[in-house]
């Protein structure tokens, strides 16, 4: 059989077409596979959880701003990330939590300790023990790292459920500038309310001591704030991050580049 030279040319165009096809198609299955294997697998294992994407810093109207050692600079979250000086993890085998003072002191002196202002502050219809204009007995809130309606009621027990977490953990925080810290700055740090949450108890556990690198919220809505709020506190308290944390925050800030940098007042 004859085949002309412009059917041949055809052809030749359409074979080549196919291969440029095939081409692509197993590009983008390696590069599915190598998503897959690296963040994928983790992506897809988390739980599609929402719920709060901000946590309250300070109600002025009973609250008072606690000194930092400096102020936190105002704007964009990663720019205030790229100030932060990265350097690897001091010694931690001489970590006392005594070192950033006795738990739960009144350092703004509005009268209650700060666990009680937290717990006011974060709380949904906070209600009072007899007697007491600071000892929280009971409220609801939607509870920002898990995105759950959490219940608080005050009891040996039940209190467990909601515990005040630092959102830069002071074991972290140890390694990471504040050994070099004064007892005062040390104090004001563990009860500054733009390092304090209400929590889930037990994502509160699970996340331990741990950095951005290694513990990050299952609602993912509320990831932007808790890395800005994170980057917030270091700033204010001259601490510093690791690499691994430094990229970890850059990741969750890559998808919200106008997070802004949180600001107690």
């Amino acid at each position: 059989m004859t085949i002309s030279w412009a059917a041949y040319r055809r052809a030749r165009r359409r074979s080549r077409q196919a291969w440029a096809v095939l081409i692509v198609l197993a590009a983008g299955l390696v590069s599915a596979v190598c998503w897959f294997f690296t963040a994928g697998q983790f992506a897809v294992a988390e739980p599609s959880v929402m719920g709060p994407s901000t946590a309250p810093v300070l109600d002025p109207a009973w609250m008072k701003a606690v000194p930092p050692v400096r102020p936190v600079p105002e704007g964009r979250a990663a720019d205030a990330l790229e100030s932060l000086e990265v350097k690897g993890r001091a010694a931690n085998d001489n970590y006392e939590r005594t070192a950033f003072g006795q738990a739960w002191l009144d350092v703004d002196r509005n009268g209650c300790d700060t666990r009680n202002d937290i717990l006011r502050r974060d709380l949904g219809g906070a209600q009072f023990t007899e007697g007491s204009r600071c000892r929280v007995a009971r409220g609801e809130f939607q509870e920002p790292y898990t995105g759950a309606v959490v219940t608080f009621t005050r009891g040996a027990e039940s209190s467990k459920a909601v515990q005040i977490d630092h959102v830069v953990a002071l074991g972290d925080a140890w390694q990471k500038g504040a050994q070099q810290l004064t007892p005062l700055q040390r104090q004001n740090l563990a009860n500054d309310p733009l390092n304090l949450v209400a929590a889930d108890g037990p994502a509160n556990q699970e996340k331990s001591a741990s950095d951005a690198a290694g513990w990050l919220p299952k609602n993912k809505a509320f990831r932007c704030h808790y890395v800005a709020r994170q980057i917030s506190v270091k700033a204010a308290y001259a601490l510093w991050v690791t690499q691994a944390e430094k990229d970890a925050m850059k990741r969750v800030l890559a998808s919200c580049p106008q997070q802004q940098t949180l600001i107690p007042r």
